[in-house]
Formats: structure tokens, sequence, C-alpha cells
């Protein structure tokens, strides 16, 4: 069977006489696969309408505000819906991903989320909720953080990214506040419940008000509807007295003196907020240091200088002695006044006064005549005290020298002393070598005699012994010492001559020989050298 009669319905329809059932059942096969195919083609167009008109794609960073199209209308108080069953835009917003929505009856808008960079805070106003009473601008919130009215909402928000509804919340950025080293932050609260003791200068805790502490040196990310950071500098301030030319005073005697001088000073930061509040009038606190100079210093030095300065001549400012003390009350005087203040005094100097010239010059010629005698006395004085001084120096020096050679003089004294020691040390030492030399010369000498002695001994029994040889070998010979002498020789050359005597009967060598034969043939000759040999032996032998 072929393919072709499985699927009947790839070829054209037929019918047959007399077939009926085949018919009916390849129409219902190809009714079902037509609406098969239909119903295919319906979910797809139904998944393509919901992917593209259902669907909403909130990107990473994104946030979709949803309205609702249908539902229960909203009244003219209400900025956005209250709930999800009214008409409006919706608190409710969808965070980023794929949501789905009914695009009849919800519209929706995507937008970016909130990003505040580094070094910035942000406040939100709350846009929605009741209206505030009168004097009120920091919103309500519930336990949850929630708005409950309109208005700034409280706290700030750090750096980072946030999703805020732009129809709930409208968001600004600010700056922090920093305060530099040396400088105090006096806070000042801007909301809150009003003080109930409203005529002191400071605020209590969480009240409304200039608060007593005042921060350090940092960052600080506070609401600037809160609380206001004003910087009041700490550090320390110079100034001249005479810097707006107004500096002076009369005299008892009725004569205007003039004086300059610098005043050091610094805000004490433990009453950094105090000083704030008493003499900040412009620039937030920037400029208060002028404010102190014109309001606390200036005056309190006009008003000493005015009362000390009177009850003084003209002629005693220009003694050192008067313008030395009244320096030393000066100083301490501001230093009292200004403490209590909030103002620290570091130093307060007299630097010039201007007496009148016309007592000016011949006051002035008096003390120049007063120091001179006084540097003249002085240079007296000086003089005897050198000439003390070197007669003290030459006497320590004469007794250092005396110290030095009474040192030296000893120092030499124990060198001798040391080197005479060493000196018979040695003497000695060579007198004890010289007598063991002398000893052992002295044994050397004997052991010499008696070697001596003993070679001789040796000698002599040796002699004696060869002569006793000698004696009785001659006496084999018949006392014939001429023979001994000749059987001797003969002896020590017949090895000798066994090599060389050859033929030689007539030689010239064997004339040697001719001697002893002429003694053999004269016996006289014979005995008279007997008698000579043993005349030499006697005279040799060591015994006689």
């Amino acid at each position: 069977m072929s393919n072709d009669q499985n699927f009947p319905s790839r070829r054209p329809y037929r019918r047959k006489p007399g077939n009926v059932g085949p018919d009916w059942l390849s129409g219902l096969f190809q009714f079902g696969a037509f609406s098969f195919i239909v119903v295919g083609l319906a979910i797809a167009a139904i998944s393509w309408v919901g992917l593209n008109q259902f669907r909403i794609n909130v990107d990473p960073g994104e946030i979709a505000i949803i309205m609702n199209k249908v539902g229960k209308p909203i009244t003219n108080d209400n900025e956005v819906a209250p709930g999800p069953d009214y008409q409006g835009i919706q608190k409710e917003y969808l965070n980023e991903g794929v949501k789905f929505v009914n695009p009849y009856t919800t519209s929706w808008k995507v937008i970016s989320q909130e990003v505040i960079d580094k070094g910035e805070m942000g406040i939100r106003i709350s846009l929605t909720g009741d209206d505030l009473p009168y004097g009120e601008f920091i919103a309500k919130v519930d336990k949850n953080g929630d708005p409950i009215s309109k208005g700034i909402m409280p706290g700030v928000l750090r750096a980072g990214r946030y999703p805020i509804h732009p129809y709930l919340y409208k968001l600004l950025r600010s700056k922090p506040i920093t305060v530099p080293t040396g400088f105090r932050g006096v806070v000042t609260n801007l909301s809150g419940p009003i003080s109930k003791s409203p005529n002191t200068l400071l605020a209590e805790v969480g009240f409304r008000g200039v608060q007593e502490k005042a921060e350090t040196e940092g960052t600080y990310y506070y609401n600037p509807y809160e609380k206001q950071i004003s910087l009041v500098d700490c550090r320390s301030q110079r100034f001249n007295l005479s810097e707006n030319k107004d500096m002076g005073f009369p005299s008892r005697d009725g004569f205007w003196i003039s004086l300059d001088g610098v005043i050091e000073f610094r805000v004490i930061p433990e009453k950094a907020a105090e000083v704030f509040v008493t003499y900040n009038d412009v620039d937030n606190g920037l400029r208060i240091d002028d404010e102190i100079i014109r309001k606390v210093i200036m005056p309190n030095a006009r008003s000493f200088c005015r009362i000390e300065g009177s009850n003084k001549l003209g002629r005693d400012f220009i003694q050192g002695v008067t313008r030395k003390e009244f320096q030393e009350k000066f100083q301490a005087e501001m230093r009292e006044k200004c403490d209590d203040l909030g103002i620290q005094i570091i130093q307060a100097v007299i630097t010039k006064i201007y007496p009148p010239q016309k007592i000016a010059a011949p006051i002035r010629e008096r003390e120049i005549a007063k120091q001179e005698q006084k540097q003249y006395l002085s240079q007296i004085e000086q003089e005897l005290s050198e000439k003390e001084h070197a007669i003290v120096e030459k006497l320590a020096e004469q007794k250092s020298l005396l110290v030095q050679m009474e040192q030296e003089v000893v120092k030499i004294r124990n060198v001798a002393k040391r080197e005479q020691k060493i000196e018979i040390t040695k003497a000695n030492q060579q007198f004890e070598v010289a007598k063991l030399k002398l000893e052992a010369a002295e044994n050397e000498a004997a052991a010499i005699l008696s070697r001596g002695k003993a070679i001789a001994e040796v000698i002599k029994l040796k002699n004696q012994a060869e002569a006793a040889g000698w004696k009785e070998a001659v006496a084999a010979f018949e006392g014939n010492g001429q023979e001994y002498a000749q059987f001797v020789l003969y002896k020590k050359m017949a090895s000798a001559y066994q090599n060389i005597m050859i033929n030689t009967a007539n030689s010239p060598i064997m004339k040697i020989f001719d001697s002893f034969t002429a003694d053999l043939e004269n016996p006289q000759s014979k005995k008279s050298s007997v008698d000579n040999s043993t005349t030499k032996n006697k005279d040799s032998d060591p015994a006689n």
C-alpha cells in the first residue's frame, strides 16, 4: 500500500458507487483539520494582542505610572485617586519588570527614577494630603513615614536612586553643610514646637530656635527646611586698635594721648551659639568677627583706656615703668571683661603710645639721660665684675697649673719607681740566669772531663787489646815483626794483585818487594828491623 492511500485528503475526492462509509469519514477528517488551524490562528492572534497591547516593559531605573480610565470619579480636592476603584492617577506604581494591564481600562506612563548624585541630598515635598495649619510647613507623616498632609517631608535622601512618584512628591536637591576645621556650626531648629520660654537666647533641645550645642567640624545632612547650620569662626583673629585712627584718651593734665596695639581673640567654641545669637546681625554669622570687634572689644578697650589713662599724667606714658604697668593691666582687664561674653582674649598688647610733642622732647631727653646714667653705672659694674671675674679666672688657672704640675711630678715619680722595679727585677732575673748558666757550665765541664777520661780509658784498653793481638801475631812469626807486616800486606793486597800481576815479574812495581827479599837474604838486617819494630810498639803502647 502506498503513502497516497493513507492520506486521501491529498488527492481529489471521488465517490464510488455502492461505497458510502468512506465518504463521511473523509469529510469529517477534513473539517477537524480546518478547525484546528482556525483555533491555532485565533490563539496566535490573541497572544500577539496580549503581548503587544496588554504588556508593559519597565526597564531597570524606570517606573510606570498607572491611570484608571474607569471607576468612581474623584472630587476636586483630590490630586490623585484615593484608591484603585477610582478614576485618575493611582498612588501605586509599577516597578522594574514585565507587567500586564488592560489597555482599555488603564493607561500608563513610563518615567525614569530620580538619581541623587554623590555630594548631594534630596528633599521631598508632599503634593497630596491635608492642608497644613498656618505657620506650619513640615508635612505630617504616619507611623510608616507616609505623608498625611501636604508640605516638606522631614529628613533627607542620601546619594542613590529612588522611585519617586512625580504626582505624589516633588524632589528638590541641595548640598550638605560642611563645618570646616576651626569653625562651629550653630544649629537653628526651623520647625517643631515653640519653646515655653520664648525670651531666652537659646531654645531647649527639640524646640524651635537656636540650640545650645553647636556641631563640630564635619559634614551634616540636615534638611535645610528643618534645621539651619550657621558657621561661626572660632579661630584666632587679630586687629589693630588704631585701625580707624580713633584710639586715644586725655591725660590727667589735659594732653591727648594716642596709642596703637594688637589684640588677638577668638570665639570660645563652647559658647559659639550664645555669641552667634548675641552679636550676629548679617551674613548668617560669616562676618561675626567684625561684629565682635565693633560691639565688644573696641568699647571695652576705649573704656579702659579713658578711665585708666585719665588718672595719669602725660609724662607718665613716656617712662617705661608706667607703660609696662598700663600694658599689663590693659591685658588683664580685657580678658576679664570679654571672657564673660564668650570671647577669649589671647593677647592684648599696646605696641605704641604717642604722647604730646610739647612734653615729649624734654621728657624724652631726661629719660635718655637717666638711661645713659644707668648704662654708665651698669658698665662700671660690669667692668668691676669683669675684673673680679678675671682675677678669679687667673687664680683658678694658677691653681689648675699647680694641680697639673703636682700630677705631673707624681706621674714622673710613679714612672721612675715602676722603671726601677722593672730594672731590679731584670737584674735579679739575669743574676739567677747567670747562676744557672754557671752551674750548667760546671756540670758540663765535669761531664766533659768524665767523658774524656772514659774515652781515654777506652782508647787505652783498645790499644792494649790491639797490642796484645799484635804481640801474639808477631810471636807466631817468631817475634819477627817485619814478617808479620809482610803477611798483613800480602793478605790485604792479594785479591787485587790477581788482576794486575800478570807477566809482571820484571815490571817496576815488583821492585817494591825487592827490599823484602833483601831482608830475607840478610838475617842481621832482619834482626835489627825486628828490634826496631819492638821498640816502636813499646813506644806506642799506652800502657808504657
